[in-house]
């Protein structure tokens, strides 16, 4: 069959979706370049995926956010409890299984182990030197991170500092910016460049202020993103990629060398405040089933879609919970059956609220049918008169 009749028939059908229809498309004239395919097989294989199509359809009134709840929940008995996980890369925690679900379905403020998947250019990608350059510009580098020694001299209420020559090496690092750094603290008292030792003198303070002292000094930055405690380096098959420990998104997209399209982060709120509320809709869909496969589990993608669709149909991220979803009903026997039962019932008697039955749980409390299923049926009656 020719593939100008092929394309013509399939877009002719009206009850199929543009991306079943266009991948129903590419299949059938790859499979006809192989081997012409006859008409009548061709009209056979289109009826047969309207068929499949229409019978994978939801019915008018099916209860699919009770499903959806049964087909999350129900692999989430069998996932392990572990929060932490080796993940193929190098010395990286990553929390997976059901701590992990949790965590998205609460839209926690700071993920427990934010991590970022930094892409790179072209021309960065290939070379392990440019790509050792980006990640040591995306590492955030302390004081701390560099010095082989930070002590307190209690007797002369000093602090020294002995910096390593190697740490500062693989970080890119000279002395005189080192120096400079500490420098803006104005408390430099010595500094000895041979044996990189620098002593500070916080001036005529306590012991509990000098200790402070020291962990200021501990922290000053010297260059990196804020919140990036490492980036680890990864061969992978289109070329390097940057892990990192913790998450900036916002500053990291500045770096030069970063391909912005590419590069992700697991932090559903950053993404949201950074790209948008669709954009956490569908890192919400990616996380759940990415932790999904991971445990060797398979739930059909529309539950998980149902789910971030809930989460983000105002336009922001709310939680499942109380405190997001199920505390925004309006209806008060609703709220009440969820949790904080005498709260609910106390404001709404003071307030003089109405519930007007809408939903399915304040119908069951009531012992009414359910707007759901048959229940969605309404029947009027149409009064007619008899015939004479």
């Amino acid at each position: 069959m020719k593939e100008e009749k092929i394309v013509e028939k399939i877009d002719s059908i009206e009850s199929l979706p543009l991306s079943i229809k266009n991948e129903l498309k590419n299949k059938l004239i790859k499979v006809n370049r192989k081997q012409k395919l006859p008409e009548k097989i061709v009209k056979n294989i289109i009826n047969e995926t309207i068929q499949q199509y229409e019978y994978s359809l939801v019915e008018p009134g099916e209860a699919v956010g009770t499903v959806a709840a049964q087909s999350i929940g129900e692999p989430g008995t069998q996932m392990t409890l572990s929060t932490f996980h080796y993940a193929g890369v190098a010395e990286m925690n990553v929390t997976l299984g059901l701590p992990r679900i949790i965590e998205i379905v609460d839209v926690r403020r700071i993920p427990s182990t934010p991590i970022m998947t930094v892409f790179l250019e072209e021309e960065y990608k290939n070379d392990p030197q440019k790509a050792k350059e980006v990640a040591t510009r995306i590492e955030e580098t302390k004081i701390e991170d560099i010095t082989k020694k930070i002590s307190m001299d209690v007797i002369n209420m000093e602090v020294v500092l002995e910096l390593d020559r190697e740490r500062m090496e693989k970080q890119n690092l000279i002395f005189e910016e080192t120096l400079k750094k500490i420098d803006t603290l104005k408390k430099t008292k010595s500094v000895d460049k041979e044996n990189l030792r620098i002593v500070l003198d916080p001036g005529n303070v306590s012991l509990m202020k000098l200790r402070k002292f020291l962990n200021r000094v501990k922290n000053i930055k010297l260059k990196g993103v804020k919140n990036i405690d490492r980036a680890l380096i990864r061969k992978e098959e289109d070329g390097y990629v940057i892990y990192t420990e913790g998450s900036n998104i916002t500053e990291v997209l500045k770096i030069k060398g970063v391909d912005g399209k590419k590069t992700v982060t697991n932090d559903i709120r950053e993404i949201y405040n950074v790209l948008g509320i669709e954009a956490a809709r569908n890192a919400i869909i990616k996380e759940i089933t990415n932790v999904l496969e991971e445990q060797g589990l398979e739930v059909d993608q529309r539950h998980i879609m149902l789910l971030a669709d809930q989460m983000t149909k105002n336009g922001e991220l709310s939680s499942i919970g109380r405190h997001g979803l199920s505390g925004g009903k309006s209806s008060i026997l609703a709220k009440a059956a969820f949790e904080v039962t005498t709260t609910h019932l106390f404001d709404a008697g003071k307030s003089g609220a109405e519930d007007y039955l809408g939903g399915v749980t304040e119908n069951v409390i009531v012992g009414q049918p359910i707007p759901m299923g048959t229940g969605i049926v309404k029947l009027v009656m149409k009064p007619f008169e008899k015939e004479e």
